[in-house]
């Protein structure tokens, strides 16, 4: 049976137990967390089912992405006896619904006051977790130069709407001479999840230029790596926007958990030493470049700033989403998490070992190596063996 949101309150109001169960997966939960609902994955629900620790009388109200893996979960619940539905449209009508709850006062005076709060949040509260080293990998890494026009591009998550907005505070009190443009790249969002981009920009104050493709539907019927077709397809369509816009580098939101995670995920699954880097020149739009501006910035850091704000972002809007969150099509999302579980493990035992995973592509000791690749060509230590004597390891 399903339920839509309206109808959900409505019926809560009447009374009786109503249990929300969010299956999605860890990840996505852990970027967009639903209020007080309970986080299983399908096999839980249903062995918890099986052992009757549901009560027979409570309404379970089954949470997926987009209301479609949701459906049969609780039709199956149903035929054990329990009172189940789906959430017609998932968590993005959730989200959507406690949107259109939220009082926002609109006048201009409020939305000052507001984002003056939350830049405040960004200078004061969090500043040593945010604008310092947001500031700190623009200088290391000399991301941006003067004469610089920048496209901050907005993907409609946590991480690019602070980058977007620590690009607007420092727009206005840098000294460096560049300009800026928001970019939005539409691959073929739901009306719903576009608006909720657009209604974010609009809260923070962010002046957006949203550029449409048809992206989603171009990779929908791929079943190999639709996700990472994707990706390569958004960044290609942003070069090209951007250039268009007269801009010559595009900003993107990974920071440090991505960097050491991907550090660790080309060992374990790529057989090969690699990081994601601060900036790289675009091979196929010449005289453009990629920035990582979040590069040293952590990401429970970002979600501090998203919560402190009382902020909600997309985290994945595709049409992919279901399948990505029981990781049917999302190869590369699930070994993600499994690197993440891995690090929170490692650090029980070493609390330094995010910083000496980041550190050793900083400190790599070609003496020890044996074999890299540079601009295509291998090169082994045999190459130079018979030269070298150093001391017996």
């Amino acid at each position: 049976m399903e339920i839509t949101m309206e109808e959900l309150v409505s019926r809560r109001l009447g009374g009786g137990v109503w249990r929300m169960i969010d299956t999605r997966s860890g990840y996505d939960v852990s970027h967009s967390p639903i209020e007080r609902a309970d986080i299983l994955s399908e096999k839980e629900v249903l062995d918890r089912a099986r052992e009757e620790k549901f009560a027979r009388t409570d309404n379970l109200v089954i949470v997926c992405a987009r209301g479609e893996l949701s459906i049969p979960l609780a039709e199956k619940l149903e035929e054990m006896g329990y009172k189940a539905y789906s959430l017609t449209g998932g968590y993005y009508a959730w989200r959507r619904y406690q949107l259109q709850q939220e009082e926002i006062d609109n006048s201009p005076e409020a939305l000052k006051a507001y984002n003056q709060k939350v830049e405040e949040s960004i200078q004061k509260k969090i500043h040593s977790q945010l604008m310092s080293p947001f500031c700190k990998a623009i200088k290391q890494y000399q991301l941006i130069q003067p004469g610089d026009k920048i496209a901050v591009c907005i993907s409609g998550g946590k991480d690019s709407m602070l980058m977007a907005k620590m690009f607007s505070m420092l727009h206005r009190y840098t000294k460096i001479p560049f300009d800026v443009e928001y970019l939005v790249m539409d691959p073929g969002y739901a009306p719903e999840n576009r608006a909720l981009i657009e209604e974010n920009a609009r809260r923070l104050q962010i002046p957006v230029t949203i550029r449409q493709s048809d992206i989603f539907d171009a990779v929908f019927t791929i079943e190999k790596s639709p996700c990472y077709l994707c990706a390569r397809m958004r960044r290609g369509h942003l070069y090209a926007y951007a250039k268009e816009m007269g801009c010559n580098k595009i900003a993107i939101g990974h920071h440090y958990d991505d960097v050491i995670e991907t550090i660790l995920m080309g060992m374990l699954y790529g057989a090969q030493i690699q990081t994601m880097m601060p900036k790289l020149h675009s091979q196929n739009f010449e005289g453009m470049e990629l920035i990582r501006p979040l590069y040293l910035i952590r990401e429970d850091d970002i979600k501090r700033w998203r919560d402190y704000n009382h902020l909600r972002f997309l985290q994945c809007a595709c049409k992919f989403t279901d399948t990505c969150s029981v990781g049917g099509n999302h190869e590369t999302n699930s070994k993600r998490v499994e690197v993440k579980k891995l690090i929170q493990e490692l650090k029980k035992t070493n609390p330094d070992v995010e910083g000496h995973i980041f550190k050793s592509v900083e400190n790599v000791k070609l003496d020890t190596v044996i074999g890299y690749k540079q601009d295509g060509i291998v090169h082994s230590f045999l190459d130079d063996y018979d030269l070298k004597k150093g001391p017996d390891n």
